[in-house]
């Protein structure tokens, strides 16, 4: 998504990023963050929910009371924080079932909330863009179209940097990283860019096979996502 920002504007990038952090991430995504925010020269913002924080949230407390109050929260604070009226998410349909009843243009109410139940359809260029009095901000999804072997081949062209977790080290890498926690790696031997786009084309196993949070309760994702979560 960074990169789209780039290309579209002259190798700038003339908004904030932000990230949301549980403080449960990877140390090897802090490393690459905080490597590329400075090349790139990139305004981050850093949204945590330090109360929940300071009152010791975390997975062992039930992975949907987690993801809600140190994603979905703390991305409700930053927005109500800073004003934000729209943001661009690198969600995709194929991520995730739920995510595949988005739309390009998806509006939130006063509440955050996503009315999963009502979305109409958006037919070539005639996308959805709602004007209502209840509408707070407006989540617009550039990658939803794009599928997990369309990343790899564009990061492949592209020549992007990328988090050496998605390599294999030992038989095991991940394929669709989060919190360290909440992650399990799976088996392979792709160690290069060339071998993770021919092991995708012929996959065994979903791309969140190793997220815990999808595993945890039936509809889990869609409640989330109903409350805010990207």
């Amino acid at each position: 998504m960074i990169h789209l920002v780039r290309k579209a504007f002259f190798g700038e990038i003339p908004m904030p990023v932000v990230h949301i952090d549980t403080e449960f991430k990877f140390k090897e995504i802090y490393r690459f963050r905080d490597k590329y925010i400075k090349r790139l020269n990139i305004k981050l913002i850093i949204a945590k929910n330090e109360d929940a924080l300071r009152r010791g949230m975390s997975p062992v407390m039930g992975r949907f009371d987690c993801c809600n109050a140190l994603k979905t929260e703390a991305l409700k604070q930053v927005i109500s924080q800073y004003g934000f009226r729209a943001l661009l998410v690198g969600i995709r349909r194929d991520e995730h079932s739920i995510r595949a009843k988005e739309r390009y243009f998806s509006p939130r109410n006063l509440d955050f909330k996503w009315d999963y139940r009502n979305q109409p359809a958006e037919l070539w260029e005639q996308f959805y863009q709602a004007k209502g009095e209840d509408e707070f901000h407006l989540r617009i999804h550039p990658l939803l179209d794009w599928r997990e072997i369309d990343i790899w081949r564009y990061i492949k062209r592209e020549r992007m940097p990328v988090v050496s977790l998605y390599f294999a080290k030992n038989r095991k890498r991940y394929r669709s990283i989060g919190c360290a926690c909440c992650c399990q790696s799976v088996e392979s031997s792709a160690n290069t860019i060339d071998k993770i786009i021919e092991e995708i084309e012929s996959p065994a196993a979903s791309e969140r096979l190793g997220r815990l949070q999808d595993k945890e309760k039936e509809h889990m994702m869609q409640k989330l996502r109903s409350l805010g979560y990207m």
